[in-house]
Parts: C-alpha cells; structure tokens; sequence
C-alpha cells in the first residue's frame, strides 16, 4: 500500500519527469489584512528570515573568475544577436517586396481581370439600356483598376529587382552573422558548464531541501499572502501550517510550478476538498490531478456562460472539476496517454473556462460525428484536426450565434478567425485529457499541444516565429527548453534547487520575456535546463497546418483525414424486422466515407455528393425514409431520389449539435424487389454524420 508520503514523491517524480513552469495569472482582488491578521503575517516573516539566514551561510559562493567569463559569453550572445538582427532586416525588406509583387499580381491584377470577365459578361447579356450602361460603368471602373495595378506592378516589380541585386551579400552576411551567434552560444555554454561544476555538490544534493523548499513557498506566497488566507478561520489557519510541515507536499506543487500567483493556501484548501470529496484521490493519475486542479485553481477560473451575461460570471468549480476528469478517466472516455500525464501537464488539461458539461459534449460530440480524428494515430492532429476540418473560417456567420448554445458550440456551428478557431481547438484537446496551451501570434489562429514526442504546434507558425507572442509568459526558446528539460528529472532538480537557493538569497527571479532579468542563481538554473538538453540533443517538432491557420482545409485535405474502415459483406446486411421496418446500415452505402463507429458498427461522413444504397421490398407501395445522424452546423435539406425518378423527395435535415437524432420521415413510392435509391447532397452542405437509414411501410 502507498502512502501520502510516498505517493507525493510519486507526484514529484512525475512532474518532473514532464516539465513545469512557473504560471502566471491575473491578480486576484486585494485582501484587506486585519489586525487579526497581522500576527500571522509576522510568525510567516519571521520563519522566512530564519530560513534565509541559515540558507545564506551553506550556499556556495561564486567562483568570481568562471563568473566573469561567463559574463563576458553571455554579452558576446547578446551582440551576436543584435548582428543577426541587422543582417536579417535587409532580407526582411527583400521578402516583403517579393510578397508586394505578389499580391499585385495575383489578388490586384488577378482581381481586376475577374471583374473585367463578368462585367463583360453582364454587358453581353444586358437586355435593358440600364443594364448595359450599369455593365459598361461597372466594365470601365474595372479597365481603370487593372490599368492602375498594371503600373503598380511595374513600380513594385522594380523596387523587387534592385533589392535582390544586393541579396547574394546579404545572405553572405546572414550566414556570418549565424556562424558567429553559433559560436558565441557554444561558448557561452561552455562557460556556464564550468561555473555549474564549480556548485555541482551543492546542486546535486537534497541535504537542504527540506530548508530550500519551505523558504520556497514563504518567499513565492509571501507571509503577507498566507497572512490573509489564514486570518480567515481557524480551518484555513490549520491548511497553512499543515501544507508548511509537509515537505513532500510543498516540493510536489513547487516542481508542477507552483500555485497560481502565488496562492499556495487556497491550492491547499481545494486539494483537501479534493480529498475528501474521492477516495482515489490519493494515489497514481488521482492524486496527480488533484494536484494540477488545486494548483491552477488557486484563482479561480471564471466560465464561459453558456447562456446570457450575468452581472457576476460564474467560476468553475475546481472539485467538480477534479471529480469531472476522474469519472471520464475511469469511463474510458480520455486519451490513453492520461493515465501518464505529469502534474504540469494536467494543469493545462482542467484549466478551461468551459463548463465541466461542455466537456462531456465535446466528447460526445465527437465520439458520434467525427471518430476518426478520435482514432487518429498522428497526435500532432488527434482530436484538433476537427479545427481544419469542420471549424469554418470567417466571421461572415458569427452574427448567427445562439444564446443557448455554449460558447464552443457556437464555433463549430458558426465558425470564426483566428481567436475562435484556436480557442476551440485548445477546447476539444482538454475535453479528451490532452494538454494544450495558448500560443498568439500576428495573423494566425494557433496553440500549442503535448505529443509523445514533444510540444508541437497546430495551424500557426512554427517555435522561435518572430511575431509569437509566447507560451505562459515565456518566449517560444524557454517554453520549448523547460519541457525538454524535465525529461530528465535527476538533472532538473538541480534547475530548482538552483531557483530555490535564488528565492533564499532573495535575488530576482529570472523573467523569460526579460532576457536580462533575474539573479545569479535563477540565470544559473536557465544554464543547467541548457545543458541537459545540449546532453541530450531533443528533437524540435515542426508546427503542423502552418498554411491552415487562416483558411478552410481543401476537399482533398479533408478526404485524406478520414480513415477508411475495414468492411465485411456482414457488416452489409441490411436488416428486416418484424413489422416489415427495413434498416439499411451505414457500410451498405457508397458515395460518401465509412468510418468505424463508437457506437458499434460503422457510420458515413458526408460532405457532398450522393450517397446511394440498394433495397429490397416485399411489395409496391409507399415507404417512410428516415436518416439517424449527427450534424454540427446548420444543413439544406437531403434530395431523395428512387429508381431515377426525376422529381426528388426533401428530407429535413434537424442541427443536432452533434448528437444522434432522427429526420423527419420523408414518403416516397417504391416497386416490388430491388429498387435504386439516391440522396443527393445541394451545393453548399456542411459535414454530416449518418449511421443508418430506416424505411417503414405506410399503411
């Protein structure tokens, strides 16, 4: 049997193992610190202090040559940077002007001469003189512009060309420019390797660690902090003296990154209701989520209403939330790579702003409408790639937005640009248990997600994109080193400690969109993730859907996303039951995609097209035709044909927000025996599920 103790190392370990980094939140409203307070206040001061003072004097001190050279590397970095910098800029211009001549000639000209083909064409079949001189004005404004982007072209096209007349020896100095940054990073490295070996024992013993570790939290939480929390009740005041007697706990929420701004009694207080609230709680993936929960949930996390705007928004409510990931789990429904999430990789799982029934949508939803990004065996796309596919690009239809639907409901019906697309995207990953965090950047709908193999991102730019606006506050370099880091959690502990003898000392923490913030040992720690990757040489993963990220996946992309079911003549038959109700399944069908289904058997995807099936019946007369499907956006109605009758049958097609539902019966005559049916799919349908069609005689 594990206990708290050991199973808290287990959590340690874990989180570790994965990565972690500091996060950062909006400030919570102030809390007023009372008189009753204020002995708290000091009782936390003053055991900080001790611990600083007692830490101060074992701490190594710098080794002052091995310092300054590392010193002098890392500004021989920071020049080497600026050069590159300068070198760039020139190429920069050089492929802005490419990208001028460009668009002149493929969105200015191109356009032009669109509008001179239909104006053109307007003229040709004006009947009225109103319509000829509407065509002729419309012609004569459409000749001026093509005139006017003809001589931008030109104008362009020259810029272009005495540009490029110089690129040789720009790129010359850009690659001099890269070799010397290389150089002066391999030195910097090495530099700081020597100056790490000179404080190695130091850094590779756990001798102090219970010492670092509470000053740690004192000096993150602030005595002022616990003060305020503990001032309110005689429980809370219990939470913060139990959570600082409890080195395993304390170092298992510093190695996950800490409580959200710092709010280390409130992640206590969630974590006990956590524990009382679910037995299994306490051990494995249980204990390892109630961390993350408690931790990001130290703020609470307001909720996206589901409904209408309420003068005060609702908050998840983190038990709930820890209870809602732990049903899921054991019901199968999660990623199977949950089970092994580290604590800082699960933070980034239960941290969304949606509700914990939205979640279970989520899955549902695309469990019945799409289970091939479900089962995709690339997860650099699993369950995201419902983005490219089925989130449409443009704001065009955001108007159409319903109160009652949630707010990710409302994406996938009505789709958006950049912010919606991503948020979804982020949305659908937490809903299976997958990590995922925001990455903004200039002109891309983007985040960032966990894989086996590494951080990955979908739709935007790759790491290290210029216009990135960072990952949790950190640059995309940082971001992509910490995870990379922590896959060695021997030689990442040595990162903390290297922080916590920072946090003893009272240096600055080192900022990551800062270069040239923080002190001697929380730079020292930045060293050390270095050198574990340089020792370990990871892989960088390429970002996936760069040219997705601002458009609508093409028919071939998205026909290449579904993965084709194995189908046997069983799966085929088409079934008679008692009352003469004939079901015809899913793989009995052509013209559209069959896919495995979760509900058992198989199920279609349609976007457009026919879908065509052959059935049997007893006897001429008419019959009822119903379709079970699943729709996420609004849909024309179905075109049912038999036998090549011209004259077509309508069959509504309800918006089921992606769940299983019935269509309304649609009557249609049939002949004795075989008898060739046809639904047709109109110009402008949007994906839709079906999993059977049923016809029942009507008598």
């Amino acid at each position: 049997m594990i206990n708290n103790h050991t199973a808290l190392t287990i959590v340690l370990l874990t989180a570790l193992a994965a990565g972690s980094a500091t996060v950062s939140a909006a400030p919570a409203a102030p809390t007023i610190l009372t008189p009753a307070g204020q002995p708290f206040e000091a009782a936390y001061a003053e055991q900080l202090k001790a611990l600083q003072a007692e830490i101060s004097k074992v701490v190594p001190t710098v080794d002052e040559g091995k310092n300054s050279a590392l010193q002098a590397a890392r500004e021989a970095v920071k020049k080497a940077k600026a050069d590159i910098a300068a070198a760039q800029k020139p190429l920069d211009n050089i492929a802005g002007a490419a990208g001028l001549v460009g668009h002149r000639k493929n969105k200015w000209i191109a356009g032009a001469q669109k509008g001179i083909a239909a104006a053109e064409a307007a003229l040709k079949a004006a009947t009225t003189d109103a319509q000829r001189e509407a065509a002729k004005k419309d012609l004569a404004h459409w000749q001026e512009n093509l005139k006017a982007g003809e001589k931008a072209l030109v104008e362009s096209q020259a810029a272009l060309d005495a540009a490029k007349a110089d690129e040789p020896k720009h790129i010359e100095a850009r690659q001099a420019a890269q070799t010397a940054l290389d150089d002066a990073t391999a030195n910097e490295l090495k530099a700081a390797k020597d100056l790490l070996a000179s404080v190695e024992p130091f850094l590779a013993s756990d001798k102090l660690d219970a010492k670092l570790i509470k000053c740690g939290v004192l000096s993150d939480a602030t005595p002022k902090g616990l003060a305020e929390f503990a001032q309110q009740g005689k429980e809370r005041e219990s939470m913060v003296e139990k959570l600082l007697a409890d080195t395993a706990m304390m170092k298992a929420m510093l190695a996950a990154g800490g409580a959200k701004s710092g709010k280390f009694g409130e992640a206590m207080e969630i974590y006990t209701g956590i524990q009382k609230a679910s037995p299994r709680a306490k051990d494995g993936v249980f204990q390892r989520l109630a961390l993350a929960t408690c931790l990001e949930h130290a703020v609470p996390v307001a909720q996206s209403n589901p409904v209408a705007a309420t003068n005060a928004p609702a908050v998840v409510d983190p038990v709930k939330r820890y209870l809602h990931f732990e049903k899921a789990h054991l019901g199968g429904e999660l990623d199977p790579a949950f089970k092994d999430m580290s604590v800082w990789e699960l933070r980034n799982v239960v941290n969304g702003d949606e509700s914990d029934e939205t979640l279970a949508w989520g899955r549902e939803m695309l469990r019945n409408y799409r289970p091939d990004h479900v089962l995709n065996p690339d997860y650099g796309w699993r369950y995201s790639a419902a983005v490219t596919t089925d989130v449409k690009y443009g704001s065009q239809n955001v108007k159409d937005d319903l109160p009652e639907l949630q707010r990710y409901q409302n994406i996938m019906k009505n789709g958006g640009v950049c912010g919606r697309r991503a948020f979804f995207g982020r949305f659908i990953l937490r809903a299976f248990g997958m990590p995922t965090v925001a990455r903004a950047q200039t002109g891309h709908a983007a985040l960032a997600r966990w894989t086996p193999d590494g951080w990955v991102v979908n739709l935007g730019a790759g790491w290290g994109y210029r216009d990135a606006k960072g990952v949790m506050e950190m640059t995309d370099a940082d971001f992509v080193l910490e995870t990379q880091a922590r896959k060695r959690p021997a030689e990442y502990e040595k990162a903390l400690r290297a922080c916590w003898a920072g946090a003893a000392l009272g240096q600055p923490k080192y900022v990551s969109m800062k270069p040239d913030s923080g002190g001697w040992w929380s730079n020292l720690a930045q060293f050390q993730k270095m050198q574990i990757v340089a020792d370990v040489k990871p892989v960088q993963l390429a970002a996936l859907g760069t040219e997705l990220g601002e458009a609508n996946e093409s028919a071939e992309a998205k026909a290449r996303a579904l993965v084709k079911a194995e189908v046997t003549e069983a799966d085929k038959k088409v079934a008679v039951g008692p009352s003469g109700v004939i079901t015809i399944p899913a793989a009995a069908c052509g013209g559209a995609q069959i896919l495995g289904s979760f509900g058992g058997g198989h199920q279609l995807f349609s976007g457009s097209g026919t879908i065509t099936f052959e059935v049997e019946v007893p006897g001429a007369g008419n019959y009822a035709l119903t379709a079970r499907v699943a729709t996420v956006q609004d849909n024309p109605k179905l075109l049912l044909t038999a036998n090549d009758v011209r004259e077509a049958v309508e069959i509504a097609v309800p918006y089921t927000i992606g769940m299983w539902q019935q269509t309304p019966p649609a009557q249609l005559t049939l002949a004795k025996g075989k008898n060739n049916l046809k639904v047709s799919r109109p110009e402008g349908s949007r994906g839709m599920a079906i999993k059977e069609f049923t016809l029942t005689p009507v008598k």
